[in-house]
């Protein structure tokens, strides 16, 4: 199976799995979070430990003949926590309902407390009683599935996000802020590239920017334990041991206090920090003036106080606090509502203020639907007290708001291209040319190796496929299964004009599938002799434009033979015994799914290609640049100019309208369909809920 080959589907069952403890327990839906999110620390600690034990021991040391026991510190230097044999979930999963599941899991989470300092008294435990044996023996087994069991990577931290998205979806805790979306906290990490040093999270909640600055590192061939300190603030204990067991998972520790940051400030950071990342609480209109106005960290002065002795509203309190704790080369990087950028009277003047220091470095607009329980639009601020001197009086505006990819019908995210693609435009600005370059290259490369995929095989399942070439397969045994039938038709019957269509189009695109191979072949052999200098990888952009929409229109025939085969056996059913039927029923199915899988790789060539394409056309000289609609780098005195007003929409001006190729109507359908089934489902489940609220009130 591929890496992360059907991971959603995955993720998915996964979810429905946990969420039955809810109905089998007496949490209410507030509090089970703990004891699943628990459950899926140890399979993705496991996971974890499973990747790096094999290295490890591989590298133990000998002495007399005996090789070293493992310990702790060797899985901290892979960023994995050990685990002593109780606490390894295949023991747990081994487990028979004869057994005290609940004991069990609460000794495999005192055996890590025993090991981990930073963990005592953190992880799930008594809450585990509350369950009943045979829930837990079948959420342990669910949680363990094959296809998971064979894969390599961080596919369980994948889960281990995906599962806080949900709760965050639910509202299960606080409103869901324990939770900043992954995408933005990559970006922020990317952006800042916290390469080593002091790191503060002033309202850390899950601890997500500490695991992505991590991630930084790593992606470094280094290791974040000896690069990186983190420091953290929370004000709720449950969403502190979240946060805790995040760190741990990924074999990180983090000194995480308790505390309102308002009002108080345990680590004595400011003006010390290398780095601070946030996703404060927007728009807060109840904290206590009297308590802060004399706060070293507010060096612009209170943002503003109302009728009732409160700050009007708190973004510009977390703002100057973020500024406050840096030190004379630090860097900040945090989300804020987008209300702050452009927000007036006593807020203006701190930020006048902010931005005559010549600190603010970047401004990023994000559009709505980022976050899983708040739909308005955000922004990412970058401050920088080592800005280069030729930047001191200007701030890179970037507007990002047209760039997204459509989760679900309530939720965008950037995907990994565009994110990569946001950052270019920042590589550009600090004159990182390479880093650019590098990225194009890459794109490139991806458009061959797509383009090979197609031809390639690979495991599915255990069985070795190649898709374009088992797609023509599966279709001559679907036109083979039809065969008896269809001989047996009248020559007038309608179907004559169908099977008349399906075989002209099958030949064309069995000829246009080996054409395809060969430019694919030819574009592999120039790109060996390829030159990594910006004129020429721009004409190996322009090079493979025919080999992208060559893919296009390969997916467009393989949609269209689908389609002219289903139509023949529409017309075969009535000639068909049930026996005969199946056959055919198995070889449509067959069909499709090969179809699909062939689609895949097609639509991954245009899409790679699209993506090199999309930073040539915009920045051709491979030099930063003003793009209308997107990026532009505004002078203090412009900004003077427009209130004070940090709003990238304000200058960057509005992008040509773009007409899209690839749009598909019947896809498009297809989601609003889909879109249609989730909103009746929901309307399911609320009337359940309802329902299930009268009856607990005896109503």
């Amino acid at each position: 199976m591929a890496q992360l080959e059907h991971i959603e589907a995955i993720e998915k069952r996964l979810w429905t799995a946990a969420d039955t403890l809810r109905a089998n327990s007496n949490y209410a839906s507030n509090e089970y979070f703990l004891p699943v999110m628990g459950l899926i620390f140890l399979r993705h600690a496991y996971s974890r430990f499973l990747a790096v034990k094999d290295d490890i021991e591989a590298h133990l040391p000998q002495r007399g003949g005996r090789t070293r026991a493992l310990t702790k510190e060797d899985f901290s230097r892979k960023s994995a926590i050990f685990l002593q044999p109780m606490a390894q979930f295949d023991h747990l999963v081994s487990l028979t309902d004869s057994d005290d599941r609940a004991r069990a899991i609460i000794d495999a989470m005192e055996s890590i407390e025993g090991d981990y300092e930073t963990l005592r008294g953190v992880l799930p435990k008594s809450e585990y009683q509350e369950l009943d044996n045979g829930v837990l023996g079948h959420l342990l087994r669910t949680l363990n599935p094959d296809e998971l069991r064979r894969v390599s990577g961080d596919v369980f931290g994948r889960i281990y996000e995906y599962f806080l998205t949900q709760f965050a979806d639910q509202k299960a805790h606080d409103a869901g802020e324990f939770f900043t979306p992954v995408s933005l906290v990559s970006l922020i990490a990317n952006i800042l590239e916290p390469e080593g040093g002091t790191v503060l999270d002033p309202a850390c909640g899950s601890g997500g920017m500490f695991v992505q600055s991590a991630r930084f590192v790593e992606r470094r061939h280094e290791n974040p334990v000896d690069k990186l300190t983190f420091y953290g603030l929370e004000k709720n204990a449950t969403t502190i041991r979240l946060a805790k067991m995040n760190l741990a998972v990924h074999g990180l520790e983090g000194d995480i206090q308790k505390a309102i940051t308002y009002y108080e400030d345990p680590h004595e950071l400011a003006g010390r920090a290398d780095f601070v990342m946030a996703n404060p609480p927007f728009n807060v209109d109840e904290i206590d003036a009297d308590r802060v106005k004399r706060d070293p960290r507010l060096p612009f002065g209170l943002p503003g106080v109302n009728k009732k002795g409160k700050v009007s509203n708190g973004n510009y309190v977390w703002i100057s606090y973020f500024y406050s704790y840096l030190n004379e080369h630090g860097r900040a990087g945090f989300v804020m509502s987008s209300q702050a950028s452009s927000a007036g009277h006593a807020e203006a003047a701190v930020r006048q203020e902010l931005i005559e220091t010549g600190d603010v470095e970047i401004m990023v607009a994000i559009r709505s639907n980022f976050f899983y329980t708040r739909s308005v639009p955000c922004e990412l601020w970058f401050l920088n007290r080592a800005k280069p001197e030729e930047h001191r009086d200007a701030v890179l505006m970037i507007d990002a708001r047209n760039i997204y990819r459509k989760v679900t019908r309530k939720i965008y995210d950037f995907s990994p291209e565009q994110e990569q693609n946001i950052l270019a435009i920042v590589w550009l600005y600090r004159g990182e040319t390479g880093e650019y370059l590098d990225l194009v290259a890459r794109y490139c490369r991806r458009v061959l190796d797509e383009g090979e995929g197609c031809f390639a095989a690979r495991e599915d399942d255990g069985e070795s496929i190649e898709p374009l070439p088992s797609f023509i397969a599966s279709l001559s045994a679907l036109r083979e299964a039809m065969g008896p039938f269809l001989a047996i038709l009248p020559a007038d019957n309608p179907h004559a004009g169908v099977l008349g269509d399906f075989d002209e189009a099958d030949r064309a695109f069995r000829a246009d599938v080996e054409e395809f191979q060969e430019v694919v072949s030819d574009q592999r052999a120039a790109w060996k002799e390829q030159k990594t200098t910006n004129g020429d990888l721009k004409k190996a952009v322009d090079r493979l434009a025919p080999l992208a929409e060559s893919g296009r229109d390969l997916v467009r025939q393989s949609d269209l033979l689908y389609k002219l085969a289903c139509r023949l056996i529409e017309t075969c059913e009535s000639a068909a015994d049930a026996r005969a039927g199946r056959e055919v029923a198995r070889a449509r199915k067959a069909a499709d799914e090969a179809r699909q899988g062939a689609v895949e790789h097609l639509k991954q060539v245009r899409y790679f290609w699209r993506q090199a394409s999309w930073l040539t056309e915009r920045f051709p000289e491979a030099t930063f640049r003003d793009v209308e609609g997107l990026v532009r780098l505004v002078d203090r005195a412009e900004i003077e100019a427009n209130d004070w007003s940090l709003t990238p929409g304000r200058y960057v001006g509005v992008a040509p309208e773009e007409e899209d190729e690839d749009f598909d109507f019947e896809e498009a359908l297809r989601e609003i369909h889909a879109e249609l089934e989730d909103l009746n489902a929901e309307a399911v489940h609320l009337a359940a809920t309802i329902r299930r609220n009268f009856e607990e009130l005896g109503i």
